[in-house]
């Protein structure tokens, strides 16, 4: 059965595109102006995957999420502005998998999308083979990370990655010591389909941080490299 993704936008231009493109995929899409009418929605008749705008009238997309996860674990991707990096943080603290900054291309949300229903997918099928699982698992130090499953660990605790923060940690684990310049990073993480800054990776990699020193506040792993971009060091 075709996964059903909501989009919750004011803008729309965007609606309709992203709704065409979804649909050329094989996705079933539901269209909300506003988070008002989009949360009581997604409450009666939920989805597989939520798209949410951040700045929307009556109901903002960060108001919208708080609420629907009072009832819901929809995985969510946010549409963020480029300077919305406060919203960004508030988003993922209240449990989005992903964002994404307009403006964005089709296929880099195609991408994220795929990502985190996969995602979503094994984190509630239990019965997925744990030996596939360790096959593929990626192991340094006390970092281990499952890409099959998107889970990442530290010294065996938990912590949670959006989807494009797993793909950079990714390829910085892969080779400890080499550093990665940031446009290997933007690479990893986005491909060649969009132009990001080297704001956007020096963002990502201090949530990173950030999320890592909830665990252990001695992380120290990702090291900067001023001027040429980031390591990850086993220790």
């Amino acid at each position: 059965m075709d996964a059903t993704i909501a989009l919750v936008d004011d803008d729309r231009n965007i609606l309709t595109s992203v709704s065409i493109a979804l649909q050329a995929e094989g996705y079933a899409t539901r269209v909300y102006t506003d988070g008002e009418s989009a949360l009581k929605a997604l409450i009666d008749n939920p989805a597989d995957l939520g798209i949410f705008d951040i700045k929307m009238p009556r109901m903002d997309g960060l108001e919208l999420l708080r609420r629907l996860r009072e009832k819901s674990a929809l995985p969510v991707i946010f549409l963020t502005s480029k300077d919305d990096e406060i919203d960004e943080e508030l988003g993922l603290a209240l449990g989005a998998d992903d964002y994404i900054s307009k403006p964005f291309s089709q296929r880099l949300l195609l991408a994220r999308i795929k990502a985190v229903l996969r995602r979503a997918e094994l984190a509630s099928d239990p019965t997925e083979s744990e030996q596939d699982s360790q096959q593929e698992a990626l192991v340094r130090g006390r970092l281990e990370m499952d890409p099959a499953r998107q889970r990442v660990r530290w010294d065996g605790r938990d912590v949670a990655l959006t989807v494009t923060e797993f793909m950079i940690l990714e390829t910085l684990a892969q080779r400890p010591g080499v550093v990665k310049s940031r446009n290997q990073l933007m690479d990893a993480a986005y491909h060649d389909d969009i132009y990001v800054d080297d704001r956007t990776i020096d963002s990502h990699i201090k949530r990173l941080r950030k999320k890592f020193r909830q665990v252990a506040p001695d992380f120290d792993a990702i090291e900067t490299l001023y001027g040429a971009g980031y390591r990850f060091s086993e220790g």
